[in-house]
C-alpha cells in the first residue's frame, strides 16, 4: 500500500502553498495509489464556486464536506419547515390504551353528557331571566341583574365539570379591575370562554357570527359582548373604540380579550392583533395549558363533535391557569401599540415556554381552503399570513383567492408548478 502526502484543507497555507500538515492514508481497497493532492484544489474550487451549498437528492441542503478525502460521509441539514400551530396532536383514536379508556368511560360520557345539557338549559333560563326586558345596552348591567347571573356562572362550573375538568390548578391571581381593566389570554380551546365566564364574568370581544349560535349567543349577550367583523375596517375602529370606552370607565366588567385571534394548539404563540393594546391600559396577561400524555385538548384542525366526544370520554382533563404579572405601558408604548402588544407577547411565550411566529386567523383560511380542495398535505400552504400582509399589503382573503387560482392550475403534491403547468 503506498502512502500519500496530503494537503489538509481544513489549515491555511502560506502563499507558497506549501503543505503545513502531511496525512498518511492507509486504503487498503485501491492497489493504485490515486494522486488525491492535485484534485483537492479543484474540487475545492468548484464547491466554492456553487457558492459551497449543494442539494442532495432528498431535497435537503448539504454543505461541502471538508473530510471528503478521508472517504468520510457527508452531512446535511434538513430544509426549513413551517411550524403549524392550528394541527392537534391526537386527532384519531389510537393505541390499546385509548380504545379500552374509551370503552370504560362510555357510561361516564352519558352521564357527563346528560349534566353537560342539564346545566346548558338551566343556565341559558337563568340568562333569559336575566336579560328580561332591559334595553340599556350601552351602560353597564345592573347589579341585582348580575346577581342572577351567577346562577349561569355556576352552571359552567359544571360544564367544565362533564368535560372532564373537576379540578383546574391556578397559579397567581386576577389583578382588582381598577388596576386591570384589561386582560389578554392565549386561545387553546372553546374551554377558555367558559372558563373565564366563571372566573371573571367579563365583557369579551367576539366575532358576530357567535351571536347566532343557539344557547351561547344569548348567553355572551349578558356578558355585553363587542361584536367585532374582522373583515371589516369599519367595524374593527368601532371595536377599538368601545374597548376603550369600557376600559377606562370601572362599572363596566374588564374586558377580556383573546389578541391571537383564533384557536392554536397551544405549542406557539402566533401574531397579536392590536386592539387590546391601542387603549394603552394596563394589562394583565393570562397564560392557559394542558398537560395530556394520550389527548391533545387544543381545539386545532380538527372537529367540535370529535373533540367533544373525546373530552366526554376521558378520566380527567388536565388544566393550568396561570395569572403572570401587571404590564404597565410605557409613554412610547401607549403612542405604539406594535411595541406594546410586543411586550406583551414576549412575556406570555416566555411563560408558556413556545416560540413566537407569524402566523394569524389568514393562515388558518388557507389551511382550511386548502383541506376544502383536498390537498394531500394542507398545511404546507400555510405562509405567516402576518407577515405577509405587512410586507405586500395582502389580504388574508387576497391569499385564500391565490391559493384558489393556484390549485385550479393541479399542482403536484409537493405543491409545485412546473414551466408547462404554468
Amino acid at each position: 500500500m503506498a502512502e500519500l502526502d496530503i494537503t489538509s484543507p481544513l489549515l491555511s497555507s502560506p502563499s507558497s502553498y506549501q503543505p503545513q500538515t502531511v496525512l498518511t492514508v492507509h486504503d487498503d481497497q485501491d492497489s493504485e495509489p490515486s494522486n488525491l493532492q492535485s484534485s483537492l484544489p479543484t474540487t475545492i474550487l468548484h464547491q466554492n464556486h456553487n457558492h459551497g451549498r449543494t442539494h442532495n437528492e432528498n431535497g435537503h441542503h448539504s454543505s461541502p464536506n471538508p473530510y471528503e478525502f478521508l472517504r468520510s460521509g457527508g452531512f446535511s441539514v434538513p430544509a426549513s419547515t413551517t411550524a403549524d400551530p392550528f394541527r392537534n396532536e391526537t386527532p384519531f383514536i389510537s393505541g390499546i390504551y385509548e380504545v379500552i379508556k374509551i370503552v370504560l368511560c362510555l357510561p361516564i360520557a352519558l352521564a357527563r353528557l346528560v349534566l353537560f345539557g342539564a346545566s346548558l338549559v338551566v343556565g341559558y333560563m337563568a340568562t333569559k331571566v336575566a336579560l328580561a326586558g332591559w334595553r340599556d345596552k350601552q351602560n353597564p348591567m345592573p347589579k341585582w341583574r348580575c346577581r342572577l347571573m351567577w346562577v349561569t356562572r355556576v352552571c359552567a362550573r359544571f360544564i367544565l365539570f362533564s368535560f372532564g375538568y373537576h379540578w383546574i390548578r391556578r397559579k397567581g391571581k386576577p389583578a382588582p379591575r381598577e388596576i386591570a381593566p384589561v386582560v389578554v389570554s392565549n386561545h387553546v380551546s372553546y374551554i377558555e370562554p367558559i372558563f373565564y365566564f366563571y372566573e371573571l364574568f367579563p365583557t369579551i370581544v367576539a366575532s358576530e357570527s357567535h351571536d347566532s349560535i343557539p344557547f351561547v349567543g344569548t348567553i355572551i349577550r349578558a356578558m355585553q359582548v363587542i361584536y367585532v367583523n374582522r373583515f371589516s375596517p369599519t367595524s374593527r375602529k368601532n371595536a377599538v373604540n368601545e374597548i376603550k370606552r369600557r376600559a377606562s370607565c370601572n362599572v363596566f366588567p374588564r374586558v377580556l380579550l383573546f389578541p391571537e385571534g383564533t384557536t392554536t394548539n397551544g405549542k406557539a404563540l402566533i401574531s397579536f392583533q392590536l386592539g387590546a393594546f391601542i387603549a394603552g391600559h394596563p394589562i394583565q396577561p393570562i397564560i392557559v395549558r394542558y398537560p395530556h400524555v394520550h389527548f391533545d385538548q387544543s381545539w386545532g384542525f380538527i372537529s367540535l363533535p370529535k373533540l367533544m366526544f373525546r373530552m366526554f370520554t376521558q378520566f380527567h382533563n388536565f388544566m393550568e391557569v396561570e395569572y403572570l404579572p401587571l404590564i404597565m405601558p410605557s409613554d412610547h408604548q401607549k403612542q405604539n401599540a406594535v411595541r406594546f402588544a410586543e411586550r406583551t407577547g414576549r412575556a406570555m411565550a416566555s411563560a408558556l415556554n413556545v416560540v413566537q411566529t407569524s402566523h394569524s386567523y389568514g393562515d388558518l383560511m388557507l389551511l382550511m381552503k386548502a383541506a376544502q380542495l383536498q390537498q394531500e398535505k394542507p398545511w404546507i400552504y400555510m405562509v405567516e399570513m402576518a407577515r405577509i400582509e405587512s410586507l405586500y399589503h395582502i389580504s388574508s382573503l387576497e391569499a385564500v383567492d391565490f391559493l384558489d387560482k393556484f390549485l385550479s392550475m393541479n399542482p403536484d403534491p409537493s405543491s409545485y408548478l412546473d414551466q408547462l403547468m404554468f
